[in-house]
């Protein structure tokens, strides 16, 4: 099921935010990272993961991954990655939905208000479009949290 809270037949998608099942959770994607601290009610110092369709995606978009963990990275599933402060996943399941596939890359968060659990009513009114399938949206575990560099590989969760 897609729901779309918009006026307009086509919207476009880098500026709405999507509530969706992620790989891990129930989560918020947008290509506007402004949207999602006003949702969240984050201080805008605080960085969101950035989530790539496939890791020629993350190579595009000029991320520096050490030589020594690309094949890590290419093969990791459900796991997040910081290198020199910038977090990133890369989901290679088919992306949520054919809405969502147009994009090489989107922000994405849990979908919760910043240290609550997941509320339906609260996501619902503070997202623009909805997808859901037939599993419903639940809300699971997060992902692994790697700090690495090419000598070491640090877990953080």
């Amino acid at each position: 099921m897609v729901k779309i809270n918009s006026n307009s037949r086509l919207p476009s998608i880098k500026t709405k935010v999507v509530l969706t099942q992620t790989d891990t959770t129930v989560g918020f994607l947008s290509q506007n990272e402004a949207n999602l601290t006003l949702i969240k009610e984050r201080p805008s110092s605080k960085p969101f993961i950035k989530v790539y369709s496939n890791f020629s995606a993350l190579l595009n978009d000029r991320r520096r991954v050490p030589n020594s963990k690309k094949r890590e990275v290419r093969r990791a599933k459900k796991t997040t990655f910081i290198v020199k402060g910038l977090a990133f996943r890369v989901v290679k399941t088919a992306l949520h939905s054919s809405i969502l596939r147009e994009a090489d890359w989107n922000y994405s968060t849990s979908a919760n208000k910043t240290g609550k659990n997941f509320h339906r009513d609260f996501c619902e009114e503070k997202t623009d479009i909805i997808i859901e399938d037939r599993s419903s949206l639940r809300e699971g575990a997060s992902s692994s949290l790697y700090k690495i560099n090419n000598k070491k590989r640090e877990r953080l969760r």
